[in-house]
């Protein structure tokens, strides 16, 4: 996708909700040992292991920098390099579609799709669950504009059900002192 289609991608997410675009959302899985890593609008990521958030915060790289003969640091925030470990590699996912969510009053669904498959095994770690399976992740998330100086973050449920190809997140308020694993 060159840039002027990359630009209007995000341009047609952010008629939907311009205040929660990009926004990073962090979610756990207990039952599957899975963290995810939700970029509203643009991407989600899937790993197998539980991951605090002080590691996922930092984006992964998933984009090049838009000039060919950039120096380092070529980006005003940190990243991380993407590896080949199956505990810390993710399964990448990229925004698809946005629409709003039929039966959910005020609440937009949007769905991103694998990119490719991740070609790594399954992490290794005692009860870790392999997320090859998974090809597609929907967000639902409330209409409401986001107040980000009074709220930083947004907590989430997952819905994963055994067999299924979909993973369903819904984004939420947190409630009063929930914590982030």
């Amino acid at each position: 996708m060159d840039r002027h289609k990359s630009l209007n991608h995000l341009i047609k997410v952010a008629e939907f909700d311009q205040s929660r675009l990009l926004q990073q959302t962090i979610c756990h899985h207990s039952p599957t040992n899975w963290s995810f890593s939700i970029s509203w609008g643009y991407s989600a990521h899937l790993y197998e292991k539980i991951y605090p958030p002080a590691i996922l915060k930092r984006p992964l790289e998933t984009f090049r920098p838009w000039k060919k003969n950039a120096r380092w640091p070529f980006y005003m925030f940190n990243t991380r390099v993407p590896v080949n470990d199956p505990c810390e590699a993710p399964h990448v996912f990229f925004f698809s579609s946005a629409e709003k969510a039929f039966g959910k009053n005020q609440t937009v669904m949007t769905s991103y799709v694998r990119a490719w498959p991740r070609g790594l095994p399954a992490c290794s770690w005692s009860g870790n669950h392999s997320g090859d399976h998974i090809s597609k992740i929907l967000v639902f998330s409330s209409e409401a504009k986001l107040n980000w100086a009074e709220t930083r973050r947004e907590c989430c449920d997952i819905v994963h059900v055994t067999g299924m190809n979909t993973t369903e997140i819904t984004l939420r308020a947190c409630a009063r002192d929930e914590m982030l694993a």
